[in-house]
């Protein structure tokens, strides 16, 4: 577990926290098996990742996937690039998530 959020963690805990998204109820950092996720609404069984480019083709990101989902979650991912300048958009994104799992 990293001590600092990066940016676009910041940003995204900007959008998440505090119920704005339709009263979900986020966790930031939360342990789910041997994994550490971003943010965790459990009410939606929804996990929200913020990605920089190590993450790109990870067999490690898929393994990890493929348990989370076996658990019931679905997981978005999200560009910090896109995060950073789109927030607007990774909003939206997440509310329809949300609403949809509700």
């Amino acid at each position: 577990m990293r001590r600092e959020p990066t940016e676009a963690e910041r940003r995204l805990w900007s959008i998440l926290r505090g119920g704005r998204m339709a009263g979900a109820k986020f966790k930031r950092q939360e342990q789910l098996g041997d994994y550490i996720v971003d943010f965790v609404c459990f009410k939606a069984r929804l996990i929200v990742e913020a990605d920089g480019s190590h993450h790109i083709d990870s067999d490690a990101d898929k393994a990890r996937d493929a348990w989370l989902t076996s658990q019931g979650f679905r997981i978005l991912r999200f560009w910090n690039n896109d995060i950073l300048q789109d927030s607007d958009a990774v909003a939206a994104a997440i509310l329809e998530a949300v609403r949809s799992n509700a």
